[in-house]
C-alpha cells in the first residue's frame, strides 16, 4: 500500500500556506524594484522638465509628483506579492500578520514616516514647489518622498525632514500651490522723519518692481508701527514668482532707501529698534 503523501502543516483556520521564496524570487523582485527606480526617476525629470516649459502651470505639474512615486512603487510592490511571490488571498493575509509583527518589533518608525508620506500626499498640507516653514526650517519643497520631505533653504542648503515628524508639527505654507506669495517688507525710520511720506515711497517702490504681481485678490498693504524712537513701515504685497521672494524683498528695500535719502528720511539711532510683537497700524 502506498504510502499518502505528506500533508501541508494545518492550523485551528485550516492548511496554512507554503509561502515558498527561493533565489529566483528574490531576484525577481529585486529587478522589479530597481525597474521602479529607474521609472520613478525618469517620470520625476520628465515632470520636472515639463513644469518649467508649462512656467504658469510649473506648481500645478509638479503637484504630479508624489502621486507618480506612490503610484509606481504601489503597483511594483503589488507585483511582486501578485505575481512573483504568487500569494493568494489568504496568502496576503498572512503575509500582512508577518508584516504587522516585523513592524511591531522594529520598523514601525520607518512605517511611521511611510505612512506620514501617505498622509502629506493625500492631505495636501503643501506640494512640491511650496515655500513652507516646518518647525525652524523654511524653504522650498523640492521632494515628497515615502519616507522624508526635501527642502531647499535661502541659502542653498538641502534639508530632509521626517514625515513622521512633519504630521505631529505646525507647518506654515506661505503660497498654498499658487505661484505668487505674499512677501513682508519691513523699513525702521527716525522718529522724526515723515512717516507718510516714508509710507508713500515704500508703496511705489512696491508696484514698480518687475517682481510686483498686483490684482484684486493680491493687493498692495502699507502699514505703519509708531514707536517712541522710532517708526516701522511694512509693505504686505505679492511676487509674481515665490523663486523671485529675495530678489524682490532686496529691490524695493534698496530702491526705497534710495528715495528716503533724497527726501531726508533717516534711519533711527542704533541700538533703538525693538524687533518684537505689535500690532501694525493700517496706513492705507
Amino acid at each position: 500500500m502506498a504510502e499518502n503523501a505528506t500533508a501541508p502543516p494545518s492550523g485551528p483556520g485550516g492548511p496554512i500556506p507554503d509561502i515558498g521564496i527561493d533565489p529566483s524570487t528574490i531576484i525577481s523582485a529585486l529587478l522589479l524594484l530597481t525597474i521602479a527606480y529607474v521609472v520613478v526617476r525618469v517620470v520625476v525629470f520628465l515632470l520636472g522638465w515639463l513644469s518649467e516649459r508649462a512656467y504658469e502651470h510649473r506648481i500645478t505639474v509638479k503637484m504630479a509628483i508624489p502621486f507618480a512615486k506612490l503610484a509606481i512603487y504601489g503597483f511594483a510592490v503589488y507585483h511582486i506579492l501578485s505575481s512573483v511571490v504568487q500569494l493568494s488571498a489568504t496568502q496576503l493575509i498572512v503575509f500582512s500578520g508577518l508584516a504587522g509583527a516585523a513592524i511591531g518589533f522594529g520598523l514601525k518608525d520607518l512605517v511611521a514616516e511611510v505612512v506620514g508620506g501617505v498622509v502629506i500626499v493625500l492631505d495636501k498640507p503643501y506640494q512640491v514647489g511650496d515655500k513652507v516653514r516646518i518647525d525652524d526650517q523654511y524653504g522650498e519643497v523640492t521632494d515628497i518622498g515615502l519616507r522624508a520631505t526635501r527642502l531647499v533653504t535661502p541659502d542653498d542648503n538641502l534639508v530632509s525632514v521626517s514625515n513622521q515628524m512633519v504630521i505631529n508639527q505646525t507647518v506654515a505654507n506661505a503660497n498654498a500651490g499658487s505661484l505668487e506669495m505674499q512677501v513682508v517688507i519691513d523699513l525702521f525710520i527716525d522718529s522724526s522723519s515723515d512717516a507718510a511720506e516714508a509710507m508713500k515711497i515704500l508703496r511705489e517702490a512696491a508696484v514698480t518692481s518687475k517682481y510686483v504681481y498686483i490684482s484684486n485678490k493680491r493687493p498692495v498693504t502699507i502699514l505703519m508701527r509708531d514707536h517712541p524712537f522710532y517708526s516701522m513701515v511694512r509693505a504686505r504685497v505679492y511676487v509674481n514668482d515665490i523663486r523671485y521672494e529675495f530678489k524682490f524683498e532686496t529691490d524695493v528695500t534698496k530702491r526705497a532707501w534710495e528715495a528716503f535719502k533724497r527726501e531726508g528720511i533717516e534711519p533711527p539711532m542704533a541700538g533703538v529698534v525693538d524687533l518684537g510683537g505689535g500690532r501694525a497700524a493700517d496706513g492705507g
